[in-house]
């Protein structure tokens, strides 16, 4: 084991480091972050809508005389899941060139601006019988015309994350560079107000990358396609279809904790990554409950929040728990007692670093291989039909057990799944209390 630890100290750590302070995949990071209160708010105007409790369905619709309540929480979801692409392009951009020390708000906007620029809006349309209240002459009727200005929704939510990323990303390198050419700052005069005069320092390098933008979006135009349908085909949909499969819930939560072991905030590390599956995963299917469809992808950021990461990364609520059941160390019981008020809340840093886990080679099974082995129980139960879909994005601090019910629409075998996969990483603690202890006695007779 000692040998093992050496090892990845070496040649694991120094890289995940580097990886988790990478400028552009904080960016990403810290992008997703500054919309998570909106990506909340929306999941649990889709959780009003659909709560999968037949009274609840029942009693709504006799109050309200139908199904018209239901505008409350479908506008919630329009006005953030379905653009949620729009925040990503504006959040990613600033926070970019916010690391540059560049006007994040500039960036921003410029990227915006490319963003929609790239948004296909010329399409056929199929001549009617009436336009309004005019009839169409009969000649007219059937026959397809161009028209232009019009902007599917579907190139504005989730499933056009990764090219508002990508867009977010190389417009604002542009507008990093251009504008630290000195040549193309245009200087104002040192009477007029500090907001005008960035404006217009910006000016030049806006134009030219704006104009850069259009030119590469017209030559995509040329070939017959568009870059979502490029970056759909060539990155999305694989990506997505291994970030859904029973490896990933093996993988996930394995560098996570391998991370966690080496003293590296594994779930700011993975983020940028976890965060361009899970969005568009997560919004897959709550477009797909808001439809009245079923949803399609079991691994989401809730799946993890709600069934793994229970009292925090390396699910220590249980380890917390099996002290206060095995331990006979006053500091082992006293670190648990100080530990399980923030661990309700899936604060655990205490206990991380107090225990400490972090490179402790007794803990190290249990510690990497307990999330991991409770992944793949509540993949197999959710593939299985056992437990429902997550589809609603809970606050990372919700308590275990009440985040999987929150989690699934309110069903009470997601609480069932949570409490289940608690029990099981208990039992996986338990005899590693004592072993620990053992060892410490040894120690102390030498």
């Amino acid at each position: 084991m000692k040998k093992v630890i050496e090892f990845l100290e070496k040649f694991f750590v120094p890289y995940a480091a580097k990886v988790g302070g990478q400028r552009h995949l904080v960016a990403i990071r810290d992008g997703f972050v500054s919309i998570m209160p909106i990506i909340i708010a929306g999941s649990f105007g889709t959780l009003i809508n659909n709560m999968g409790i037949p009274a609840y369905q029942n009693l709504m619709n006799g109050i309200f005389g139908g199904s018209d309540w239901k505008g409350f929480g479908g506008n919630i979801w329009w006005g953030t899941f379905a653009i949620m692409s729009l925040f990503i392009a504006f959040t990613v951009a600033y926070n970019l060139a916010k690391s540059y020390d560049v006007n994040p708000l500039a960036a921003g906007v410029l990227s915006l601006c490319n963003y929609f620029m790239f948004i296909p809006q010329a399409i056929n349309v199929t001549i009617g019988e009436n336009v309004g209240d005019i009839a169409v002459p009969a000649e007219l009727v059937g026959k397809q015309i161009g028209a232009w200005g019009n902007i599917n929704w579907g190139y504005l939510n989730a499933t056009a994350l990764f090219v508002a990323i990508l867009i977010a990303i190389i417009s604002t390198e542009l507008f990093v560079k251009l504008t630290k050419t000195d040549k193309l700052t245009f200087k104002m005069p040192d009477n007029v107000p500090p907001a005008v005069s960035k404006s217009f320092a910006a000016l030049f390098p806006t134009m030219i990358v704006v104009a850069i933008g259009a030119l590469i979006s017209l030559f995509i135009s040329f070939a017959g396609t568009d870059v979502f349908k490029v970056v759909t085909n060539i990155i999305q949909e694989p990506l997505l279809k291994l970030g859904g499969s029973i490896g990933a819930a093996i993988l996930i939560p394995f560098f996570n904790q391998l991370l966690w072991f080496f003293g590296l905030h594994g779930a700011n590390i993975l983020a940028p990554l976890m965060e361009a599956i899970n969005a568009p995963s997560i919004a897959a299917n709550v477009e797909a409950i808001a439809a009245g469809g079923k949803p399609v992808f079991i691994l989401t950021k809730p799946f993890f929040d709600a069934f793994v990461y229970m009292g925090g990364s390396g699910t220590t609520i249980c380890l917390i728990a099996a002290i206060f059941v095995a331990s006979k160390r006053k500091h082992y019981r006293s670190l648990a007692k100080l530990s399980v008020g923030p661990g309700l809340f899936n604060i655990n840093e205490s206990i991380i670093f107090g225990m400490p886990l972090v490179l402790n080679p007794i803990f190290f099974i249990p510690f990497i291989l307990g999330p991991v082995i409770i992944s793949v129980i509540a993949y197999l139960a959710t593939a299985s039909g056992l437990v429902p879909y997550t589809t609603i994005v809970i606050p990372w601090t919700s308590p275990p057990i009440i985040g999987g019910f929150l989690a699934t629409g309110g069903h009470f075998m997601g609480a069932v799944l949570s409490a289940v996969n608690l029990i099981i990483c208990f039992l996986i603690y338990l005899p590693f209390i004592a072993i620990s202890e053992r060892l410490e006695k040894r120690e102390v007779s030498k």
